[in-house]
């Protein structure tokens, strides 16, 4: 069995947090928690796949 990237795991479990955040935040009718969380969901993102970058560079994946 491989081992676990927490790197990415926990990249991909804040993602997630995010994405429900747009959810109760349109549920919510709160317009400014949905662009923070929409922005949050642009930035986790983009860090996990800078980061699954690198890691390929390295050989670690």
């Amino acid at each position: 069995m491989n081992q676990v990237k927490w790197p990415l795991l926990i990249y991909a479990i804040l993602a997630a947090a995010s994405i429900i955040g747009i959810g109760i935040a349109i549920s919510a009718k709160s317009i400014f928690g949905a662009i923070v969380s929409i922005l949050a969901v642009v930035i986790v993102m983009g860090m996990g796949f800078k980061t699954k970058r690198k890691m390929r560079e390295n050989g670690e994946i």
